[in-house]
């Protein structure tokens, strides 16, 4: 994802992963912050459900300044079954806080696959 007359260079590529064990709002990436820093675009947001039943999961947005907004309310994950939740890139500004939920712990787990971007040509190439 290009944004014309903002400079953006690919920094990393990772991904972040959680087994939602409980039902807590827990944080599965947080975009990085610095001087040199642009965004982070998450290409992939997969849930798994690993259970014989049907649940279902929240996905949630926090900002710097500490609003919640919500992604995905609910969203379904059908038994022993995976659901990809995004068919749009997400981009998180700098310090963003992406969150999960699952309505019932030992269930679901939370694949993100992100693409960090800075403002600076890193020196080494990661690909």
């Amino acid at each position: 994802m290009l944004v014309v007359g903002i400079p953006q260079y690919l920094q990393n590529l990772t991904n972040a992963k959680v087994d939602l064990t409980n039902t807590n709002n827990t944080v599965l990436y947080t975009a990085p912050s610095g001087a040199d820093f642009n965004a982070s675009i998450v290409n992939s947001l997969l849930i798994s459900n690993d259970s014989g039943s049907n649940d279902t999961i929240t996905v949630t947005i926090t900002d710097a300044d500490t609003n919640v907004f919500s992604v995905f309310k609910n969203e379904e994950v059908g038994a022993l079954s995976a659901k990809e939740l995004l068919t749009k890139d997400l981009v998180l500004k700098s310090g963003e806080i992406l969150k999960v939920q699952a309505a019932t712990g030992a269930r679901l787990h939370a694949i993100a696959s992100v693409q960090e971007l800075s403002k600076q040509r890193v020196s080494s190439s990661i690909l």
